[in-house]
């Protein structure tokens, strides 16, 4: 047999129990007893409704909800649809509460052929149970069961809007526990789902061209689609994700590959990746058509709308007939034709403008100005370049100095003469400054101050360009700790024209 359609009576007993959840609903529908009028009871309904109205009371952390509590809440909301007393609402609440949870304290059971097991088997369920009575006046108190819970649940809509979603989620986990064969299942699943929604997607685009009668009508299927949109965009997101997890393990298992069985994984992966491929492509088509729904046809439909209403309305029959066929008071003319009015302007001139604050203007119409101008940031820049200029240029007048005609000189010996001259640029950062640009910038030309960032060195290169034209700093192994603040690698500077040096 395929390896697929093995899997059709997998979880075979668990699908029956979810199933058997429904029956005693069934059973109560197969009751044929009648009301006053003889009208036939909806025991399905009432039914429903009490799983509904247990639900609620759960929600609410009420622990006291009795089968007389049902029978008021029934009886308030019938409304004359039923000829019933309170008495008789108590009869029909005893039966329905009776159904899910037999009075002889047994639970319920269903009995069928598993065909996965090959054995006849009966799955157990309790919709109802007891929680708690009241001994004083004789009254038990009942609450949802886990399978009332699941039962309540299952009719839930969003099952069915977040199916993909939920499928989704499980083919991910199937995939991180190595579980193929489920995950190709469930691949398959999700392709049903995507198929359900471009038939939707169908039946909406119909309705929108079909439907769309009133503002009411637009506003609604405008909120379905949207709906739609946001819905299909956070499905193509986790398809993305899979998509990458899948390849993730492609990748994994092909580099191990050593038996039998990793290589059947290594398919069954392949296999994957190409099934969720398609499904992931037929997906983003629907998401496409859905953002061109939302885009195209509810703008089409609101042009319609709007051209009927156009269409349908006829000034010289409905406003000037009526004005000149039959006289009109006055107050009822002018409401007539207000809509067709522009709104009322009035120009006025207030006392008050006298104390508003007053242009002042110089003699050539010029408005003057009290506050002061505001730099721009070019100019701020610039002026802060002209300080660092000058101080790079102090600093280098020191050092050229220092170096007495020689064509070279180390940082430490620099330090050392300032620091016998008991000068405080050791501790200015900008001396430190100095050397780290000037050994980020090396070699130094005079060509380059025509960058911006090397017009910094203007005043540097103005001190040596009569004997030289580049400077050059290169870093030395020693690490030298100048002040308690201050700590910089050692460094030689070096004076040369064109590629010899100045010596």
């Amino acid at each position: 047999m395929d390896t697929q359609l093995k899997g059709i009576t997998e979880n075979y007993r668990e699908r029956m129990q979810r199933l058997a959840l429904f029956d005693p609903l069934y059973r109560l529908e197969n009751k044929r007893e009648k009301d006053e009028n003889n009208k036939q009871i909806d025991y399905f309904g009432y039914g429903l409704l009490s799983l509904l109205f247990f639900f609620e009371n759960m929600l609410i952390r009420n622990k006291k909800t009795s089968i007389q509590d049902l029978a008021e809440y029934l009886y308030r909301l019938n409304q004359g649809e039923y000829a019933l007393s309170l008495e008789g609402f108590e009869k029909v609440a005893r039966n329905v509460v009776e159904t899910f949870r037999p009075p002889g304290g047994k639970r319920n059971d269903k009995k069928f052929y598993n065909w996965e097991t090959r054995e006849h088997e009966a799955v157990h369920y309790s919709i109802l149970k007891a929680d708690r009575a009241d001994i004083h006046t004789n009254t038990q108190y009942y609450k949802l069961d886990e399978q009332g819970l699941e039962l309540v649940f299952a009719t839930k809509e969003y099952f069915t809007e977040f199916q993909l979603s939920i499928n989704q989620l499980v083919l991910r986990k199937q995939l991180e526990k190595g579980e193929f064969v489920g995950a190709l299942r469930q691949i398959d699943e999700m392709q049903i789902d995507v198929e359900s929604l471009r038939n939707r997607i169908t039946v909406v685009k119909h309705e929108i061209q079909r439907n769309i009668i009133s503002d009411e009508t637009y506003e609604r299927y405008k909120q379905m689609v949207d709906d739609i949109n946001t819905r299909l965009t956070r499905e193509n997101e986790e398809f993305s994700e899979l998509h990458s997890f899948v390849k993730e393990t492609r990748n994994r298992l092909a580099y191990d590959m050593n038996s039998e069985k990793d290589r059947k994984a290594y398919e069954f992966i392949l296999q994957i990746d190409r099934e969720l491929g398609e499904v992931h492509h037929i997906h983003t088509m629907l998401l496409k058509e859905s953002i061109e729904l939302k885009t195209t046809a509810l703008h089409a439909a609101q042009e319609a709308l709007y051209y009927v209403g156009i269409d349908s309305f006829n000034f010289k029959q409905e406003i000037t007939a009526a004005l000149v066929s039959k006289p009109l008071p006055l107050v009822s003319s002018k409401q007539l034709i207000e809509p067709f009015l522009s709104i009322e302007q009035s120009e006025t001139w207030s006392p008050f403008v006298i104390f508003s604050e007053q242009r002042i203007e110089t003699q050539d119409g010029g408005e003057r100005m009290n506050n002061f101008d505001d730099l721009s940031d070019e100019a701020l820049q610039e002026l802060e370049n002209a300080i660092i200029r000058k101080q790079f240029g102090e600093i280098m007048n020191l050092v050229v100095k220092v170096m007495q005609g020689k064509g070279e000189i180390t940082l430490k010996e620099v330090v050392e003469r300032i620091d016998d001259e008991d000068s405080d640029w050791l501790d200015k950062k900008i001396f430190y400054q100095f050397w780290y640009v000037m050994h980020q910038r090396s070699p130094i030309t005079y060509e380059k101050t025509e960058d911006r960032n090397e017009s910094l060195f203007e005043e540097v290169l103005a001190l040596v360009k009569n004997k030289y034209s580049t400077i050059e700093v290169e870093e030395l192994q020693e690490i030298m700790t100048v002040t308690k603040r201050f700590s910089i690698q050692n460094m030689i500077l070096r004076l040369k024209v064109g590629e010899e040096d100045g010596l």
